[in-house]
């Protein structure tokens, strides 16, 4: 995917949300770190282009919240996000790449410490397939099915200097 389908992906899930949520009243953007940060950020200016409202964006990091991570130290509310009130509101979770759903069991937790949500949605750029959890998202900028020796990278212009989505192979384990 180059920067052209990258925008067009973008674009189409602004107008998604906007048409699923009849408009982006009591909705508010979370972006899983760090790659989820800058899509959900681009994705804001669309709707802000099209519906001229603020569109309210948070941050999350789900480090501490993996449970495939070891040696896991315990976690905070604090370490997930700054403060935001998400009580009562729809949020629209927003990350590079689906796998595993493990990354998105992860916010959901970490979202979940912070409030009650009236809702949580997920959007994301690509979806690969191969989910260990039953986790769907709701927006999908582009479905890329891939083996589990391939890896998908996203690059983002604010993060790498560049707007791409490759498939790169990785080495066979021997064993």
């Amino acid at each position: 995917m180059d920067e052209t389908g990258m925008r067009r992906a973008l674009t189409r899930i602004a107008h998604e949300i906007l048409e699923k949520n009849k408009g982006f009243e009591n909705c508010m953007l979370i972006g899983v770190r760090t790659r989820g940060i800058y899509l959900a950020r681009r994705i804001a200016e669309r709707i802000m282009e099209i519906e001229n409202v603020p569109v309210p964006i948070g941050e999350i990091d789900v480090t501490r919240y993996r449970d495939d991570r070891s040696g896991r130290p315990e976690h905070t509310k604090e370490d997930a996000a700054p403060a935001m009130d998400i009580h009562n509101k729809k949020l629209i979770l927003f990350d590079d790449v689906l796998y595993t759903g493990r990354t998105v069991r992860a916010a959901m937790d970490a979202l979940m410490d912070l409030g009650r949500p009236q809702m949580i949605q997920l959007g994301v750029l690509v979806d690969r397939g191969h989910r260990e959890l039953p986790i769907r998202p709701d927006y999908i900028g582009k479905n890329i099915p891939t083996s589990r020796l391939e890896s998908i990278e996203v690059l983002l212009q604010e993060v790498d200097g560049m707007d791409q989505v490759v498939i790169t192979q990785q080495r066979r384990q021997n064993g």
